[in-house]
């Protein structure tokens, strides 16, 4: 079984000495290669040019599309500051660095699992819906909820539970089979370039015009209800300081306030 965990990174950055990874420079049509030894995200058939609206998943793209591997080979995606492994809460990056998943490690965990995934976040005062609502523009929620009823029902259950739900699978990562991953590439992209047919994000803001990066991270967890696949939940180690006490003031500003 051969593993391959694409790194996704818009910047020079150190990235894990492990073979498993592998860096790929995102957004990289028109610009030069940040390292000549990273995979670059603008080959063979591609959305390159569209990581300001979909982010990390311009790697994931490329993978589904480019990337020859086996049927029960692993692929998986992290980024560049954030990556699975035993998470060293306060420890310096070089301790952090230490903590992250080897290829063994991988390959033990996925002989008892279908897919490996983040440790859910909690919203605690907020539902997925709700959530996403304050924050974004509740409007491409209400369409992707509209193609999801029109093209594949069969999910529209799984997608009441998250939407109700308070707590989700964040950050797009995961590691699974490659037969797995290329069913939800497929269901994914459907759904995804559809809704982008269909809605004008030419006033968006920088932030917003993101969205079809987060509306992945729900739909993700949509696929994996619906699929009912074998879950590990492992912790994120997080290269880089988080500013909680920032970003739970502005989770409470677009709930209560409607800041954006």
């Amino acid at each position: 079984m051969t593993i391959k965990i694409l790194v996704a990174a818009h910047k020079k950055y150190r990235m894990p000495a492990d073979d498993v990874y592998v860096p790929v420079q995102v957004g990289a049509a028109g610009k030069p290669s940040i390292d000549p030894l990273w995979q670059r995200d603008d080959e063979g058939d591609n959305i390159s040019s569209r990581n300001p609206n979909y982010c990390e998943l311009t790697a994931l793209y490329w993978a589904w599309k480019n990337l020859a591997q086996l049927p029960d080979d692993c692929i998986g995606l992290c980024h560049y500051r954030r990556y699975f492994g035993r998470a060293r809460i306060g420890a310096g990056i070089e301790k952090k660095r230490k903590g992250i998943f080897s290829c063994g490690d991988y390959e033990n965990i996925l002989k008892s699992c279908d897919v490996i995934v983040p440790e859910k976040r909690n919203y605690y005062i907020e539902t997925v819906r709700s959530q996403y609502a304050h924050a974004h523009h509740e409007s491409d929620l209400d369409t992707v909820e509209q193609i999801i009823r029109e093209k594949y029902p069969d999910y529209m259950e799984q997608w009441g539970d998250v939407m109700d739900s308070t707590r989700l699978h964040i950050l797009n990562m995961f590691v699974m089979r490659r037969k797995k991953f290329d069913e939800y590439c497929a269901w994914l992209f459907d759904i995804l370039f559809t809704l982008e047919a269909r809605i004008d994000i030419e006033s968006y803001d920088g932030y917003n015009s993101r969205l079809f990066g987060f509306l992945s991270e729900r739909l993700f967890n949509v696929w994996l209800a619906h699929q009912r696949l074998r879950l590990h939940e492992t912790p994120v180690v997080m290269l880089e300081p988080v500013n909680w006490p920032k970003k739970i003031v502005k989770f409470l500003e677009r709930k209560f306030v409607g800041k954006r």
